[in-house]
Parts: structure tokens; C-alpha cells; sequence
């Protein structure tokens, strides 16, 4: 939905630049995007649901003013080593023999488990979410590319990228800021370094042992594909080359989407993406939230509340909402507290919606043009929130600043603005709740005719205003504040509101 308020251009922190630039699709009306998405060997938890909720957000935004977006993100469900010196067990596999069934057994499980646990959050869907397991052959297409392009070996039925060729052709660093001198200074000695010429060459295809379960063959024989080129070649096959955005946790700029870099140029000659964009971290007392580093709490432990951090459960709503009070870009830090808050704050932002939704305009004789003025503004400024590199927590302070004038005593806004600034406050407000921040309201009552109920209630106490039972009156109302329900009474009538 484009509006009139959205006047101000959509800017971006892109990380290849290091800076905000101006978003320019490659195509006018619609937008490319690629997000890589989790290793499907362990329950997800907040670190996962972070990257999840940012694209998800990304997204969303970008329906909302109008774009049409295919959104990939894609599941790794194939036994590679995130790392080419580790020689042991793969993710998948490890816990395959533990738990003594099939690799894709446990890649289908954990799969259906993150996309249950995002579902419960109100994350949409991808558009396609490719695994890598079946793009087997794309990716050894994408190899035999590089290899024909002078950009690889193959050493003993493996095949590794070839980066100090690289750098003579392309510049390598330029994402994370690396450089060749650095990686030098850094070289150190690597079980399993001895197949490769250069320390920061990294694997394009991986030998299998007789041992490793998840294999394939090719050219070079049977193997599985290194971490990196799945992405490349499910980005590049759904979205072509180059495509808009490539999103992913900041811990993936280094070797992850450098090395997407290098494989693109390598295979294509071209960059793979115009803007790179990057989550921050979730930390726990300081930490990076993580499976390999054990200290995470999982999404299923948070809504439960079975965690010895946590001291109660918390909804997938207020575990969105805490993850969206802070800029993408920033880390979080967990605590008990700061749910706590979130849920406060979401109870305030919902109970606000839900009194709008109730209202009903009534005409004035005399508008109040600051108010109406001030109303109108604070609309445009969350399209300019979000409009700026997707500012949620920005965005939320504006909600707020509607929440406390639609908390006025009495509503007596309702009765000095214009019947436009009423409608476009309306719908503002519910469309950026909803439809950008992705806010569900679950409510017990959602199914009945509240109106048709609260009319009859109205009606009842001000018959018993009319027979002089004050003490009746004033008890419905006093009765209906301890659920929630506020009764304003002004010349014009009685009106109802939910209370935070």
C-alpha cells in the first residue's frame, strides 16, 4: 500500500559500503531478496528468531509500500563442515548416530520445528525456501564454473577455491574488510591444511570418507558441497545475478558472504547482490547467542518458561515485540526484565489498536488544528521510521506517542480533530501494527459482536443513571475497569475504551 505520507525514500545500511544508501530495486516494482536461513540439526532459539523476525520485517515493509517481493531463504539440510579444517562428524550426521535414525530425519524434524516456532511468531513464510539438499546439481554446475574460470583445484577428489588467483582478478575483503596481508599474518597450522595451497582457500566440494553418511557424486567423485556454495547457487537460480538484498546475521560476513562474493565473481564475473544487509547478535550476559557455544535458550523453552534463566514463560508475541524495541543493527542483550517490559509495552500498543478499532467518529463544529495537525504527522513520521534503514524501535516510540492521546481522559480527541484525520489514524495505526510490525491480537472475545454487547451495557447503567442508582452505575463501571473496559461519559454520549 503506497500513500500520500510516504513522501520520504527508503534508505538502507548496506554493508558492502558501510553506509545508508538510497534503495534502487533492479527492477521498479519489484524486489529480490535472500536470507540464509538456519542448520537444521537443533531446536531454534532467539538467535535464530532475530534473523527470522528482521527479514521478516524487511519484508513485510516492503509489501506495504508496494512492492512485489520474492523472499528465498533457504534450509541447510546437507553434511557439510562449516569448517574446512574439521575433519570430525558433520552437524546432521553427529546427531543422526546419536539418536540412531537417518540424517534426513533429523534435517525433516528440525526443519518442521523452525517453521512451527516462526509460524507461532506471526514470521510469514518465505516465498521459496529451497534446501540444500536438493540443489545438489546446481551447486556442482556453479563449481565446475569456477574450475573452468581458473578460480579452483581439485586436490585428491576435493575441490577448494583458489583465493590468491582471486585477488589478481577481483578484490577479495571487500565485505568484511579483510585483506590478503591479514589473512597471511593470521596463517596458522590446520589439521586437514595440507590439502590446501593457501590457508583462506576454502572448500568448494569436500571427499567423503567411507564413514560420511550425507555424500553425492560428481565429477570429482563422491563428496558433499562446501558451506558457502549452496547459497550462491540457490540465490543465483531463484533470483538470478545480481539481485536486491542478501540479508544474514553479522556473524556471517566472515568467511560465509565473502566467500558468496568470491564464488559469484568466480562463476559469473559478477557481484551477487546490490545491498547487503546483517542482524546484529542476541547475547547472553555478554556473549553471542549460540548451539555450538551452548548458551542459548531455545524458542520452545521461552514460550514454556522451562529455562533456569528464565523466571516465567513468555508468548511469541512479546518475544517478537522484544526483538523489534531494538534497531536490527544493535545487539541485544536477554534479560528477564526486559521481556517483562516488552510485554508491558505490547499490552499498551494492543489495548490502543483495539479501543481505535471500537471508535466511532462523531461530528464537530469546531476542529482542533494542532491536535488534528499533530495526529497527521505523527502518521507520515512512521512511514519516515521505517523509511530509515527499517527504524522499528523508532516506529514504536511514535505508536506510543498515539497510544497517549488516544489515553486522553474521556477521548476527547474523537470529538477535535477532522473525520480524514480520524480515518487516517485509524488505519495508520492498524496497518503499521499489523501489517509492518506483524502484531497479532489474540483475544477471547475477537469472535463476538463487542459492540452489540458493550451498547447493551451502556444502555443498562445509564437506565440506571435515568432511576437516580448512582451506586449501580457507578459499580458496572468500576466492575467493567477491572477487566479492562473504560467508560467515558462527555455531552455527547458514552463511549468505551480498553484500558492499559
Amino acid at each position: 500500500m503506497k500513500d500520500q505520507l510516504s513522501s520520504s525514500e527508503l534508505v538502507i545500511y548496506n554493508t558492502l559500503s558501510n553506509k545508508k544508501e538510497v534503495f534502487v530495486p533492479i527492477n521498479k516494482d519489484s524486489v529480490g531478496m535472500y536470507v540464509c536461513g538456519p542448520t537444521v540439526y537443533g531446536e531454534p532459539h532467539l538467535g535464530h528468531a532475530r534473523s527470522a523476525v528482521t527479514f521478516d520485517i524487511v519484508s513485510r515493509y516492503l509489501k506495504f509500500i508496494g512492492y512485489k517481493v520474492r523472499y528465498v531463504r533457504n534450509i541447510t539440510d546437507v553434511g557439510h563442515l562449516e569448517n574446512d579444517a574439521d575433519e570430525g562428524e558433520d552437524k546432521i550426521a553427529k546427531k543422526a548416530r546419536i539418536e540412531k535414525i537417518e540424517p534426513m530425519e533429523v534435517a525433516q524434524f528440525y526443519t518442521n520445528l523452525y517453521r512451527d516456532l516462526l509460524n507461532k511468531m506471526n514470521i510469514q513464510p518465505p516465498s521459496i525456501e529451497p534446501l540444500a539438499s536438493g540443489h545438489i546439481i546446481e551447486q556442482i554446475n556453479i563449481i565446475q564454473q569456477i574450475l573452468d574460470n581458473g578460480l579452483a583445484y581439485i586436490v585428491n577428489g576435493s575441490v577448494y577455491f583458489d583465493v590468491k588467483k582471486y585477488v589478481k582478478r577481483f578484490k577479495y575483503g571487500e565485505l568484511s574488510g579483510k585483506v590478503i596481508e591479514e589473512l597471511l599474518s593470521g596463517t596458522r597450522e590446520l589439521e586437514g591444511q595440507q590439502e590446501k595451497m593457501f590457508h583462506a582457500d576454502f572448500a568448494l566440494w569436500k571427499k567423503a570418507n567411507n564413514e560420511h553418511i550425507m555424500k553425492w557424486s560428481s565429477p570429482w567423485g563422491e563428496g558433499f558441497p562446501g558451506w558457502h556454495i549452496e547459497c550462491t547457487a540457490m540465490s543465483s537460480k531463484y533470483l538470478g545475478i545480481p539481485f536486491d538484498i542478501h540479508g544474514g546475521g553479522l556473524d556471517l560476513t566472515f568467511p560465509h558472504h565473502e566467500a558468496e562474493i568470491a564464488q559469484s565473481y568466480g562463476a559469473f564475473s559478477k557481484a551477487p547482490v546490490n545491498y547487503w544487509m546483517h542482524n546484529n547478535m542476541v547475547t547472553l550476559e555478554g556473549q553471542k547467542m549460540a548451539k555450538s557455544k551452548g548458551n542459548y535458550i531455545s524458542l520452545q523453552q521461552l514460550f514454556e518458561g522451562k529455562h533456569p534463566l528464565l523466571e516465567k514463560a513468555y508468548s511469541p508475541m512479546v518475544i517478537r515485540f522484544f526483538l523489534l524495541q531494538t534497531h536490527y543493527r544493535s545487539t541485544i542483550d536477554f534479560s528477564n526484565t526486559a521481556l517483562k517490559a516488552s510485554e508491558v509495552a505490547l499490552k499498551k500498543i494492543t489495548n490502543c489498536l483495539k479501543s481505535l478499532e471500537l471508535m466511532t467518529y462523531s461530528n464537530t463544529i469546531i476542529v482542533n488544528e494542532l491536535l488534528d495537525e499533530k495526529i497527521n504527522k505523527l502518521c507520515a513520521k512512521m512511514y519516515h521510521a521505517m523509511n530509515d534503514d527499517f527504524n522499528t524501535p523508532l516506529l514504536i516510540s511514535i505508536l506510543f506517542e498515539i497510544v497517549s492521546i488516544v489515553n486522553s481522559s474521556d477521548s476527547s480527541f474523537v470529538h477535535s480533530i477532522s473525520s480524514s484525520t480520524f480515518d487516517q489514524l485509524k488505519s495508520t495505526y492498524q496497518y503499521f501494527v499489523k501489517s509492518v510490525l506483524g502484531v497479532e491480537i489474540s483475544d477471547n472475545l475477537s469472535n463476538l459482536k463487542i459492540d452489540e454487547i458493550m451498547e447493551f451495557v451502556i444502555n443498562w447503567r445509564n437506565e440506571e443513571k435515568i432511576n437516580k442508582n448512582y451506586l449501580k452505575s457507578d459499580q458496572i463501571r468500576k466492575d467493567l475497569l477491572k477487566i479492562g473496559i473504560e467508560i467515558n461519559d462527555s455531552k455527547t454520549g458514552s463511549t468505551y475504551k480498553f484500558s492499559n
